[in-house]
């Protein structure tokens, strides 16, 4: 049974039948279903309208971003039905659990103060590579007061009207950067302990699990540059972890040793230290602990590559386009 006042905006391009399972997990549990599609070459927009999904296709000569992709699909949706008051966005590559649209809608009609409500988003197949594995490890976030979501989340439609939505040049992290504004304004963002969605990643490479990485950075950058003035310091820290792991390190290390004397090259072993010192801390299974550990500290490097490509746009001026890592 459809819920009413609810709307899901899924957004996608070339996802096949992931984008099936996607649609099928929602059709008919919403008042409205919204597919946006940004460029795809498959038959992603015909499969959607075959399932009686309201599509809307971007135009080609646009710089395509997931925040685009949202704001072209809440506001459609409010144009069918003006009386919606809850937006659910997916990603094309995530089904939602069957019960998680009444639980979210439930608790955002139970606390007026609360704008965005998310869940526990797991990835599909975390056993066919470490970098799968490490994604479901990085959805599993602590429930509670957040200060931001991901792109799975239900919001109010008043909120995303209030400070109209998402930013659409953002080429990622648009989802923390709207949630600052909506709490700007007062509402808060929470995580709930339920099942929210079921995430398909896809990666198999580690040149996927780099362009990614790399994609992180260039958001703590952007962030940086948009809202790291105090009080809200936005992704200051981890703009900072970047570039002292990730550059300032290596190149002392480097420098020193061409400079200086060879033995400046044994700062390198704070590497293998630091994974230690994080592989200690982590909690679970051992090879769990271990993959956080040493892909968290070798991420670092394509994080600090993701901030010298947005310093390089902005000296430039040139545009920035996704970093797409599948």
């Amino acid at each position: 049974m459809s819920l009413a006042g609810v709307a899901v905006v899924a957004i996608g391009r070339n996802e096949g039948e992931r984008l099936r399972a996607c649609l099928t997990s929602v059709v008919h549990s919403a008042q409205i279903v919204v597919y946006v599609d940004s460029g795809s070459t498959d038959d992603s927009v015909a499969m959607a309208r075959q399932m009686g999904v309201e599509v809307v296709v971007l135009p080609k000569d646009v710089v395509f971003t997931a925040a685009l992709a949202r704001n072209a699909g809440w506001r459609r949706a409010l144009e069918l039905a003006p009386e919606i008051e809850f937006v659910q966005f997916v990603d094309g590559d995530c089904a939602v659990d069957p019960a998680w649209l009444a639980t979210a809608r439930g608790y955002l009609v139970e606390h007026a103060d609360v704008v965005a409500v998310c869940g526990r988003r797991r990835e599909r197949f975390p056993e066919r590579s470490i970098y799968n594995l490490l994604c479901d490890l990085e959805w599993a976030a602590t429930p509670g007061e957040s200060k931001a979501c991901g792109g799975d989340v239900m919001m109010r439609a008043a909120g995303l009207q209030a400070v109209n939505g998402y930013n659409p040049r953002l080429i990622a992290g648009e989802e923390p950067e709207l949630c600052l504004r909506l709490r700007g304004k007062g509402w808060r963002v929470w995580r709930l302990d339920a099942e929210m969605t079921l995430h398909d990643a896809a990666m198999t490479r580690i040149s996927q699990w780099w362009k990614r990485s790399m994609r992180a950075g260039y958001t703590f950058a952007e962030g940086v540059h948009m809202h790291g003035a105090p009080p809200e310091r936005h992704r200051v820290l981890e703009s900072r972890r970047a570039w002292v792991w990730g550059l300032v390190i290596p190149l002392v290390a480097l420098l020193g040793a061409w400079l200086i004397h060879p033995g400046a090259l044994a700062l390198l072993l704070v590497y293998p230290l630091q994974m230690l010192r994080l592989f200690r801390g982590f909690r679970g299974p051992f090879k769990e602990r271990a993959a956080r550990a040493v892909f968290m500290v070798l991420g670092k490097f394509a994080e600090a590559c993701g901030q010298l490509k947005f310093v390089a746009l902005r000296l430039s001026g040139g545009t920035a386009r996704l970093i797409e890592y599948k």
